[in-house]
Protein backbone atom coordinates (compact mmCIF):
# COMPACT_ATOMS: atom_id res chain seq x y z
CA UNK A 1 0.00 0.00 0.00
CA UNK A 2 2.86 2.36 0.80
CA UNK A 3 4.37 1.53 -2.55
CA UNK A 4 1.10 2.46 -4.24
CA UNK A 5 0.97 5.71 -2.28
CA UNK A 6 4.53 6.56 -3.23
CA UNK A 7 3.90 5.62 -6.85
CA UNK A 8 0.83 7.85 -6.98
CA UNK A 9 2.66 10.68 -5.23
CA UNK A 10 5.60 10.42 -7.59
CA UNK A 11 3.33 10.19 -10.63
CA UNK A 12 1.49 13.30 -9.46
CA UNK A 13 4.78 15.09 -8.86
CA UNK A 14 6.11 14.05 -12.27
CA UNK A 15 2.91 15.16 -13.98
CA UNK A 16 2.94 18.46 -12.13
CA UNK A 17 6.56 19.09 -13.06
CA UNK A 18 5.96 18.10 -16.68
CA UNK A 19 2.87 20.32 -16.83
CA UNK A 20 4.80 23.26 -15.42
CA UNK A 21 7.57 22.78 -17.97
CA UNK A 22 5.09 22.42 -20.84
CA UNK A 23 3.07 25.45 -19.73
CA UNK A 24 6.17 27.62 -19.44
CA UNK A 25 7.44 26.62 -22.89
CA UNK A 26 4.05 27.10 -24.51
CA UNK A 27 3.53 30.45 -22.79
CA UNK A 28 6.87 31.65 -24.11
CA UNK A 29 5.95 30.60 -27.64
CA UNK A 30 2.31 31.63 -27.99
CA UNK A 31 1.72 34.43 -25.46
CA UNK A 32 0.77 37.64 -27.25
CA UNK A 33 3.03 40.60 -26.66
CA UNK A 34 1.36 43.93 -26.06
CA UNK A 35 3.27 46.41 -28.20
CA UNK A 36 2.10 49.29 -25.96
CA UNK A 37 3.12 47.75 -22.65
CA UNK A 38 6.02 45.88 -21.13
CA UNK A 39 6.89 42.42 -22.34
CA UNK A 40 5.20 39.94 -19.97
CA UNK A 41 6.51 36.80 -21.64
CA UNK A 42 8.74 34.76 -19.40
CA UNK A 43 12.10 34.22 -20.99
CA UNK A 44 13.48 30.68 -20.93
CA UNK A 45 16.40 31.97 -18.88
CA UNK A 46 13.93 32.97 -16.13
CA UNK A 47 12.75 29.38 -15.65
CA UNK A 48 14.21 27.93 -12.48
CA UNK A 49 16.16 24.73 -12.90
CA UNK A 50 17.41 22.74 -9.97
CA UNK A 51 20.46 20.51 -10.41
CA UNK A 52 18.57 17.72 -8.61
CA UNK A 53 15.68 17.64 -11.11
CA UNK A 54 17.09 14.96 -13.41
CA UNK A 55 18.42 12.63 -10.68
CA UNK A 56 15.10 12.89 -8.79
CA UNK A 57 13.20 12.00 -11.95
CA UNK A 58 15.47 9.02 -12.59
CA UNK A 59 15.29 8.02 -8.92
CA UNK A 60 11.49 8.03 -9.00
CA UNK A 61 11.47 5.94 -12.15
CA UNK A 62 13.89 3.40 -10.67
CA UNK A 63 11.96 3.28 -7.37
CA UNK A 64 8.68 2.66 -9.15
CA UNK A 65 10.30 -0.20 -11.09
CA UNK A 66 11.47 -1.74 -7.82
CA UNK A 67 15.15 -1.02 -8.53
CA UNK A 68 15.75 0.41 -5.06
CA UNK A 69 19.55 0.30 -5.18
CA UNK A 70 19.57 2.29 -8.41
CA UNK A 71 16.96 4.68 -6.99
CA UNK A 72 19.17 5.21 -3.93
CA UNK A 73 22.07 6.08 -6.22
CA UNK A 74 20.03 8.74 -8.07
CA UNK A 75 18.50 10.21 -4.93
CA UNK A 76 21.92 10.41 -3.29
CA UNK A 77 23.17 12.28 -6.36
CA UNK A 78 20.16 14.60 -6.09
CA UNK A 79 20.77 15.48 -2.43
CA UNK A 80 24.44 16.09 -3.15
CA UNK A 81 23.50 18.51 -5.92
CA UNK A 82 20.65 20.18 -4.00
CA UNK A 83 20.97 19.57 -0.27
CA UNK A 84 17.72 21.44 0.45
CA UNK A 85 15.54 19.30 -1.86
CA UNK A 86 13.02 17.64 0.49
CA UNK A 87 11.65 15.37 -2.25
CA UNK A 88 15.14 14.01 -2.89
CA UNK A 89 15.71 13.38 0.83
CA UNK A 90 12.38 11.54 1.21
CA UNK A 91 13.13 9.47 -1.89
CA UNK A 92 16.58 8.65 -0.53
CA UNK A 93 15.12 7.61 2.82
CA UNK A 94 12.49 5.39 1.19
CA UNK A 95 15.15 3.80 -1.01
CA UNK A 96 17.33 3.12 2.02
CA UNK A 97 14.34 1.49 3.72
CA UNK A 98 13.87 -0.86 0.79
CA UNK A 99 17.51 -1.94 0.78
CA UNK A 100 17.29 -2.34 4.57
CA UNK A 101 19.79 0.40 5.42
CA UNK A 102 17.64 1.72 8.23
CA UNK A 103 20.49 3.63 9.84
CA UNK A 104 20.90 5.72 6.70
CA UNK A 105 17.12 5.98 6.25
CA UNK A 106 16.85 7.54 9.71
CA UNK A 107 19.46 10.14 8.79
CA UNK A 108 17.68 10.98 5.52
CA UNK A 109 14.28 11.26 7.27
CA UNK A 110 15.85 13.54 9.89
CA UNK A 111 17.24 15.81 7.18
CA UNK A 112 13.90 15.85 5.32
CA UNK A 113 12.16 16.79 8.58
CA UNK A 114 14.67 19.58 9.27
CA UNK A 115 14.02 21.00 5.81
CA UNK A 116 10.29 20.41 5.41
CA UNK A 117 8.91 19.90 8.90
CA UNK A 118 6.88 17.01 10.27
CA UNK A 119 4.71 16.49 7.20
CA UNK A 120 2.10 13.79 6.73
CA UNK A 121 4.22 12.09 4.06
CA UNK A 122 7.39 12.02 6.14
CA UNK A 123 5.57 10.75 9.24
CA UNK A 124 3.77 8.09 7.24
CA UNK A 125 6.98 6.98 5.54
CA UNK A 126 8.79 6.84 8.89
CA UNK A 127 5.95 4.72 10.27
CA UNK A 128 6.29 2.34 7.36
CA UNK A 129 10.05 2.23 7.90
CA UNK A 130 9.53 1.22 11.53
CA UNK A 131 7.00 -1.39 10.46
CA UNK A 132 9.55 -2.89 8.04
CA UNK A 133 12.00 -3.15 10.95
CA UNK A 134 9.42 -4.84 13.17
CA UNK A 135 9.24 -1.91 15.60
CA UNK A 136 5.45 -1.84 15.65
CA UNK A 137 5.14 0.55 18.62
CA UNK A 138 7.24 3.24 16.92
CA UNK A 139 5.35 2.61 13.67
CA UNK A 140 2.02 3.14 15.42
CA UNK A 141 3.21 6.42 16.96
CA UNK A 142 4.29 7.78 13.55
CA UNK A 143 1.11 6.61 11.80
CA UNK A 144 -1.08 8.10 14.53
CA UNK A 145 0.76 11.42 14.36
CA UNK A 146 0.33 11.48 10.58
CA UNK A 147 -3.33 10.51 10.99
CA UNK A 148 -3.89 13.36 13.46
CA UNK A 149 -2.63 15.80 10.80
CA UNK A 150 -4.75 14.27 8.02
CA UNK A 151 -7.54 12.05 9.39
CA UNK A 152 -9.10 11.52 5.97
CA UNK A 153 -5.94 10.18 4.34
CA UNK A 154 -6.71 6.66 3.04
CA UNK A 155 -3.03 5.67 2.80
CA UNK A 156 -2.47 6.30 6.50
CA UNK A 157 -5.70 4.49 7.36
CA UNK A 158 -4.57 1.51 5.27
CA UNK A 159 -1.14 1.52 6.92
CA UNK A 160 -2.78 1.53 10.35
CA UNK A 161 -4.96 -1.39 9.25
CA UNK A 162 -1.87 -3.21 7.98
CA UNK A 163 -0.15 -2.52 11.28
CA UNK A 164 -3.15 -3.84 13.21
CA UNK A 165 -3.08 -6.98 11.08
CA UNK A 166 0.62 -7.43 11.80
CA UNK A 167 0.03 -7.08 15.52
CA UNK A 168 -2.76 -9.66 15.50
CA UNK A 169 -0.61 -12.04 13.50
CA UNK A 170 2.26 -12.10 15.98
CA UNK A 171 0.23 -12.11 19.19
CA UNK A 172 -0.07 -15.53 20.77
CA UNK A 173 -2.18 -16.65 23.70
CA UNK A 174 -0.11 -17.19 26.88
CA UNK A 175 -1.01 -20.89 27.18
CA UNK A 176 0.65 -21.74 23.82
CA UNK A 177 4.14 -20.73 24.88
CA UNK A 178 6.86 -23.28 24.13
CA UNK A 179 8.39 -24.88 27.15
CA UNK A 180 12.11 -25.23 27.62
CA UNK A 181 13.04 -28.57 29.12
Amino acid sequence: MRRLFLALTFCWLGTALAACDYTTREAAVVAPVDPQGPDTVQEPTDVKYYPSDEPVKLGLEAYNRGAYGIAQHYFKDAVEKSPKDVTAWVGLAASYDRIRRFDLADQAYAQATRLGGRTVQILNDQGYSYMLRGNLSAARRKFEEAYSLDPGNPVIANNLELLNGSRRFIERPPNNQPSVE
